[in-house]
């Protein structure tokens, strides 16, 4: 019989977690939002370019688990990881969608982004008549406060490895 390998000591060193990025996106897909922290690799091409990528993955990934989930799945698509980053996923019944993406330590943010969704958009978008649901969010308050909130989360860190 092998022996038993020692559990790992999760807390001997402090632990740097973060948020990468964060997508919003209206039912048709248009990009009314998009901020960044601790992005270490640029795609490569245009931001349209990205906010077309990234909409249509979540078009494929939404359409491919709905279809073949063993189970009913009422929440839907929630989150997928790589080896390198976690994306968070958020629909909202109107259909606008919140995307953040986080290092692989952020177990669940789905809370996180209903309260982005909650708090900050519908307090400083939604309720804000000089704001258009269907244009690019273009509110400094609203952008002030997402960004407090991000920073203020307890795994966000600025000096991310």
């Amino acid at each position: 019989m092998p022996a038993a390998r020692p559990l790992p000591v999760l807390w001997s060193r402090p632990c740097r977690m973060t948020v990468h990025n964060l997508y919003i996106f209206d039912r048709n897909g248009i990009c009314l939002h998009y901020s960044e922290w601790n992005r270490k690799k640029q795609a490569g091409i245009s931001k349209d370019e990205e906010y077309k990528l990234m909409y249509g993955m979540l078009f494929s990934i939404r359409s491919f688990v709905s279809k073949m989930s063993p189970v009913d799945m009422k929440d839907g698509f929630l989150a997928f990881q790589t080896s390198k980053y976690k994306l968070h996923y958020y629909e909202t019944p109107t259909g606008l969608k919140i995307v953040m993406n986080t290092d692989l330590s952020v177990i669940n943010a789905r809370e996180i982004l209903h309260q982005i969704y909650s708090s900050i958009y519908v307090e400083y978008v939604v309720k804000n008549p000089l704001c258009s649901l269907s244009d690019p969010i273009q509110s400094e308050l609203f952008r002030t406060k997402l960004d407090n909130y991000i920073r203020g989360l307890p795994f966000f860190s600025a000096r991310a490895g």
